[in-house]
């Protein structure tokens, strides 16, 4: 029997059904907290470890609308159950579940799919850790194979033998866009399960599940959280395969602590305004760089001449390509990090997606787990820089960066 949850389902008995809402609503009021007695609307920091078991009034244990026993916040939290009911709305998907990072994430997804004598297909253009550790799992008998990042690549490498399928909706360090759609189709007729790590293009330009993918994933500490001040990570789907990877999110306890939790709900709703406005200010300073004298070349799916300009038309919600663009400096190793030391408003540090505008040096950071070849066929090169947009004046950005050239 299910049982409420003390305010999480406490609701005024007037107040209707929703109706399908948007997206920048479901931002703000996805969790659909309210707590009747007080008014509160506002979701609470469940800072404790455990709950009461058995419901008083009922004797019935308690438990969460996912049918899970409420008692340990190892297993369930319900500050954390409010932002995985909100992102599974923003994903269009039956369930969701959070992590305490995008790691975390993507290390319960390889171990509740895969057994020995599998292929993983993992794109060559991906995060570095996301490789490394499908290659760690070599010594269990599970198979990793690179390929793509272009779209028709992936493609033919998809085939009855590959079990998992890992790819990214945009590319890093090099923006390209994949077609998810092209992928899923693919993987539907070979039974691969597609999982799709979503973090550059947010649920904002799109939402995988919609679109065929068996797994949406999503970095927390990027776009969707936006402050640079939390770790976490998310997982959508449908409800079954939800339920098994709480199973083993129970065992290897990562779940997303609460006072985290809080802090990427705080962010949630701004997540639309937010993108939309680092996209619009990461088009202009595209358009500045792919005409600066210093500039070897750009990588931003927005420049009309991108190869993945006319992909990310099409399958985008929006008319709008992301807040990170990556650029080659003319020169070398010095002359880029020159760069990144002289730069005085962005900062030169990895991760992306939060208010400060932040510079990368991909082949110490997120290309580092590539092997030496790979990054050399990609064209991860010493003088690659990778940027995410923040929300300063587009015009203090392109002073700081054209100082930093000079």
């Amino acid at each position: 029997m299910q049982v409420s949850v003390g305010a999480m389902n406490q609701r005024p008995k007037t107040r209707e059904k929703s109706k399908e809402r948007g997206f920048s609503t479901n931002s703000v009021h996805g969790h659909e907290y309210y707590d009747s007695e007080t008014g509160l609307f506002k979701v609470p920091i469940y800072m404790t470890s455990i709950w009461e078991q058995f419901d008083r009034k009922t004797g019935e244990q308690r438990k969460t609308e996912r049918n899970v026993d409420l008692k340990y916040s190892r297993e369930e939290n319900m500050t954390v159950y409010a932002l995985e009911k909100t992102i599974r709305k923003l994903e269009e998907a039956e369930d969701s579940l959070a992590f305490n990072s995008g790691m975390a994430a993507i290390s319960t997804i390889y171990f509740s799919t895969l057994s020995s004598g599998d292929r993983i297909l993992i794109t060559k253009e991906s995060y570095g850790l996301t490789q490394q550790l499908a290659k760690d799992l070599e010594k269990y008998g599970i198979e990793t194979v690179l390929a793509g990042p272009e779209t028709q690549e992936l493609v033919r490498e998809i085939n009855t033998k590959v079990k998992l399928a890992v790819v990214e909706t945009i590319t890093n360090p090099l923006l390209k866009v994949v077609d998810v759609e092209e992928v899923a189709r693919r993987c539907s007729e070979t039974g691969t399960k597609l999982v799709v790590d979503n973090t550059f293009a947010t649920p904002v330009l799109l939402r995988p599940i919609r679109h065929g993918a068996w797994l949406s994933m999503n970095s927390l500490t990027k776009y969707i959280a936006g402050h640079n001040d939390v770790i976490g990570g998310s997982i959508a789907s449908d409800s079954k395969t939800i339920l098994q990877l709480w199973e083993w999110r129970k065992k290897l306890g990562n779940i997303m602590n609460p006072f985290e939790a809080f802090l990427v709900l705080r962010g949630l709703p701004t997540l639309r305004a937010r993108f939309l406005q680092q996209s619009k200010t990461a088009q202009e300073l595209a358009r500045f760089l792919h005409d600066h004298s210093k500039i070897e070349e750009v990588f931003y799916p927005g420049l009309e001449d991108s190869p993945y300009h006319s992909i990310a038309d099409r399958i985008f919600y929006e008319k709008a390509y992301g807040g990170v663009l990556s650029f080659k400096i003319k020169g070398g190793k010095e002359d880029t990090l020159s760069f990144m030391r002289n730069v005085k408003i962005i900062k030169s540090t990895p991760s992306l997606g939060g208010v400060e505008s932040l510079a990368t040096y991909p082949i110490q950071s997120a290309a580092r787990g590539m092997t030496e070849e790979v990054r050399e066929e990609l064209g991860i090169t010493e003088n690659l820089i990778r940027l995410s947009v923040g929300l300063e004046d587009v015009d203090d950005l392109i002073a700081d960066i054209d100082n930093a050239l000079g």
